[in-house]
């Protein structure tokens, strides 16, 4: 079922949501990496990449299927930890934070 949404967010996502990807906002940043669990294929990571740089206040996003990892700088202010680990969750993954 999870998977299903995760594969309707990314069809709707489609081009728009790549012309959304340049919009950087300033302001005080942090940058977290998280070990993502549940990702079956390198399309779940491109994926859940996309659709968190349209997260408000995703700055920049990176996930690699082969590390098992999302990269992400996000402002503070705007969005917090447990949101961003919320919503990967939502996505059908699971994010632990790396030390």
């Amino acid at each position: 079922m999870l998977r299903r949404k995760f594969i309707r967010l990314m069809t709707v996502a489609g081009a728009g949501g790549v012309a959304a990807l340049g919009t950087l906002e300033a302001g005080d940043t942090r940058t977290v990496t998280y070990h993502v669990k549940g990702f079956t294929c390198i399309t779940c990571a491109v994926g859940l990449e996309t659709l968190l740089r349209q997260q408000k206040g995703v700055v920049w996003a990176k996930a690699s299927y082969p590390d098992a990892s999302a990269t992400i700088r996000f402002q503070p202010a705007s969005v917090t930890e447990d949101q961003l680990k919320a919503y990967i969750a939502e996505m059908g993954f699971t994010a632990e934070r790396k030390i």
